[in-house]
């Protein structure tokens, strides 16, 4: 029996393994910076121990899996090379473990961590399954019919696994530090695409994915009549959104989802699909209906009059996504985006993309662009972001408190850094309201 270490515990993908291999019956340690992240208290609710980084944590007989954020000179990498420890990057070990199940992987540009999650869940009812969600979320069992995961294109690292079937969400520019264009980007989903053993899932909507070239079968899902799953007569409700399936033109059935907006539907119909596909029974798949969201993806709380909103979106499609479901729920409420920029290049590429998205909402704060531990500061500053979004302001910490003017709306935390701080501390500033 081997210890698992995970250099970089505290990461969404490497808390989900850490847990999965626990849940597994395997011995678990990692070790992390000091600073606290969402991602702990999973990992302290298992006991799994977590050490500050240390070179004295590498010991002989460990299993080492890093992280990705972590360069080789990493000083316990570094050591564990030096005693000869057997040693996985976070992508080479998930695509070794996933071997043992029929995996399905998730990857697209944008909804994986969603559409994993609703996945998972629908999947859970059923089954003994194992899966890992992108939002630190990981679960394993030792008699798992199916490994449900987020795969990731950032430095095509999702071409390490082989699964069974692979859910395309759609193809988009992102990572510009690392993808040159478009079409390095489909390149690395062709990549993937010819790594897949059973059957591939994709949005038929997306012009993209049409042009993937598949050597298993392809089955298209989305809102155009030439889809084999399509979804017809969407509705809001009070409880979400409901929505009829057809398959290949013959009425399926009806489904309903906890969720507004259409990037939801299309979400829903990519596991309705597979679910149909594996051959369970449309009353299993409706249990669609009871799931209750991924960690900060669209994460609600009310607060005196105001909604709270802590969402995820850091590319433009994915804030105009955010917005319209925020619109669709709260129809008659002021909504207000309060967005921190993810990295000096992608706000550089997408800047006047970035503008546009943003003025769908009523209301623009924008707080300083927050770097990735990949780069150097760059040139831009947020201010070149404000000039293009008229009437929109700088957010600072200290002023958080001008948030109040906006009584009865609904404000949407943005972004991929640490933008939950100023959420934080806009909540710290209303508690004395609230104990009034």
């Amino acid at each position: 029996m081997t210890i698992y270490h995970f250099i970089g515990i505290k990461g969404t993908g490497m808390s989900a393994l850490a847990q999965i291999l626990h849940d597994s019956g395997e011995k678990v340690q990692g070790s992390d910076v000091e600073k606290t992240f969402f991602t702990q208290a999973a990992l302290e609710a298992k006991n799994i121990p977590i050490y500050p980084f240390s070179k004295e944590n590498i010991t002989e007989g460990l299993t080492i899996i890093a992280g990705n954020a972590f360069s080789d000179d990493h000083v316990e990498i570094q050591e564990a090379k030096r005693k000869g420890l057997v040693y996985y990057r976070y992508h080479e070990f998930l695509g070794e473990w996933l071997k043992q199940y029929t995996s399905i992987a998730v990857t697209g540009a944008h909804g994986k961590t969603s559409t994993t999650g609703l996945l998972a869940h629908v999947l859970d009812s059923s089954y003994p399954i194992s899966y890992l969600i992108g939002d630190g979320t990981g679960h394993g069992h030792v008699d798992s019919n199916y490994f449900v995961f987020e795969a990731c294109e950032y430095r095509r690292h999702f071409l390490s696994y082989e699964p069974d079937y692979a859910i395309m969400t759609n193809i988009d520019f992102d990572h510009p530090d690392y993808f040159s264009s478009i079409n390095d980007v489909f390149d690395a989903f062709q990549s993937m695409a010819d790594n897949v053993k059973k059957g591939i899932i994709a949005c038929g909507d997306d012009e993209k994915l049409q042009q993937i070239q598949a050597k298993v079968p392809v089955v298209y899902y989305g809102f155009l009549p030439s889809n084999d799953f399509q979804a017809q007569n969407v509705r809001e409700t009070e409880k979400g959104t409901e929505f009829d399936v057809f398959v290949r033109n013959t009425y399926y059935d009806t489904f309903t989802i906890p969720m507004y907006g259409n990037h939801h539907v299309l979400n829903a119909l990519a596991v309705i699909a597979i679910c149909q596909y594996e051959g369970m029974e449309a009353e299993a798949i409706k249990n669609i209906s009871t799931f209750k969201g991924v960690k900060r993806r669209f994460t609600e709380k009310k607060i005196n009059k105001q909604i709270i909103i802590d969402d995820y979106a850091h590319h433009p499609r994915e804030i105009t996504a955010t917005i319209e479901s925020a619109r669709k729920k709260y129809s008659d409420k002021e909504v207000v985006a309060i967005f921190q920029p993810h990295t000096f290049t992608r706000t550089k590429t997408f800047l006047q993309e970035f503008a546009d998205s943003l003025k769908d909402a009523d209301a623009v704060y924008l707080c300083e662009i927050f770097a990735s531990a990949r780069e150097d500061g760059g040139q831009l500053t947020i201010d070149d972001l404000q000039k293009l979004i008229p009437n929109s302001s700088i957010l600072e910490l200290q002023n958080v408190s001008e948030l109040k003017k906006h009584e009865e709306g609904v404000l949407i935390f943005m972004g991929a850094g640490d933008i939950q701080k100023f959420q934080q501390a806009y909540e710290e500033e209303l508690s004395p309201l609230e104990n009034a």
